[in-house]
């Protein structure tokens, strides 16, 4: 039910009861949902994290509030979390390297590319540079996903880019 001050024009519709209004209701989120799923997963992840975040969505849909948020917002961080769990479960374990077959210089990151420096950060990290530098989401809205104040994203921002200039080296472009 809608406050009197509120009428139903003006808020943000929601997730609806059947699987039509649902989808019209995720459909203008669709880009960045498949966006942050394809760069935090991985290109052969993606698809079962996005559908997993979906299914997700449905069944938490009646727990969407738009007095809390978007919902690009909403959907970004069930997306964001299952992005978490792909990747808790499909860790690899790491293997020691002999130094001989490693090369010379183990901690050599010349000819590293943004990827791979991408995935040396940490998965809060990863996630707040995939949402800001390759979906263009503001930092309100990062904070709101990640569940932190705007200052913590900021910080976390700030973290990952001082590691990917140490992994990248400084003059990077």
């Amino acid at each position: 039910m809608h406050a009197i001050s509120d009428p139903p024009s003006l808020r943000e519709p929601g997730p609806g009861d059947d699987a039509g209004s649902f989808s019209a209701w995720l459909r203008p989120h669709w880009p960045t949902l498949a966006g942050l799923a394809r760069r935090s997963a991985g290109s052969s992840d993606w698809e079962d994290v996005l559908q997993e975040a979906l299914t997700a969505a449905w069944r938490k849909r009646g727990q969407f509030d738009p007095d809390r948020g978007s919902a690009r917002n909403w959907l970004l961080a069930i997306v964001a979390d299952q992005s978490y769990k792909s990747r808790r479960r499909l860790r690899p374990v790491p293997v020691a390297v002999p130094a001989e077959i490693a090369g010379s210089n183990p901690d050599d990151s010349e000819g590293m590319d943004l990827d791979a420096a991408l995935g040396e950060l940490t998965d809060r990290q990863r996630m707040a540079v995939n949402l800001r530098y390759f979906l263009a989401v503001p930092l309100a809205d990062i904070a709101q996903v990640m569940g932190c104040s705007e200052g913590t994203a900021k910080s976390t921002l700030s973290d990952a880019r001082r590691r990917l200039r140490q992994l990248l080296g400084e003059d990077y472009r």
